[in-house]
């Protein structure tokens, strides 16, 4: 190795730089044949699993899609500005203020 490396010392800059290049362009075609090789490997192991979403792209129609809920109809009411709550999930803050203010939560049933 170290032949070589005198070699490389000795070499004027024009030669070096010339000799970066081709390295560079060597190295710049087998990355994008290794690239090609594993997107096609991708697309084989893929075929059984669906199609790949790229980023950034929408999932395809066929994706696991979420369960639709039947709509709840509100089960309580605010007299004073006519909200309402299903009873389900956190407290309305009206209904919370109500209830510390001594009211109880009957009192808002529809």
């Amino acid at each position: 190795m170290s032949k070589k490396k005198l070699e490389l010392e000795s070499m004027s800059l024009d030669d070096l730089w010339s000799l970066h290049e081709k390295i560079s362009a060597i190295l710049a075609a087998r990355i994008k044949a290794e690239k090609h090789e594993l997107e096609k490997r991708l697309a084989v192991l893929d075929r059984g699993m669906g199609a790949v979403v790229q980023p950034g792209e929408a999932q395809p129609s066929d994706a696991k899609r979420r369960r639709k809920y039947p709509r709840v109809l509100p089960k309580y009411r605010n007299p004073q500005t006519s909200e309402t709550w299903s009873g389900r999930g956190k407290l309305p803050r009206w209904l919370v203020a109500a209830k510390k203010s001594g009211r109880k939560i009957e009192e808002f049933r529809i």
